[in-house]
């Protein structure tokens, strides 16, 4: 696999994982929860799906070449850019209208 490919392999998984926290109501995919999720909660769970997404990362770099050290500048800098590509979730799951017909009656 060449550098070109892993790198969009690893934004085609960004934008999944980013998104998969307001998708679900499940815990992780994993875990049924009795309540629905708070916005605290996904926003835990896309925190902890930006860790699995570094290391998948991680393990791309070695796997294509040699790892290079960064500094706490670029996981800043990437999670920020892993919550902007969260947002189309977010807009899903907060932000769109309901479609409802209207409960009034005809004039």
């Amino acid at each position: 696999m060449n550098t070109g490919a892993a790198a969009l392999l690893l934004l085609v998984i960004a934008v999944g994982l980013a998104n998969l926290a307001f998708f679900t109501e499940r815990l992780f995919l994993l875990f049924a929860l009795r309540q629905p999720k708070s916005l605290w909660w996904r926003l835990f769970e896309v925190l902890v799906y930006y860790g699995l997404f570094v290391g998948l990362g991680r393990g791309l770099e070695a796997y294509v070449g040699r790892l290079h050290a960064q500094a706490w500048q670029f996981y800043a800098i990437t999670l920020l850019i892993f919550l902007v590509l969260a947002y189309p979730g977010f807009i899903y799951r907060y932000l769109r209208r309901s479609r409802r017909a209207p409960s009034g009656g005809s004039s």
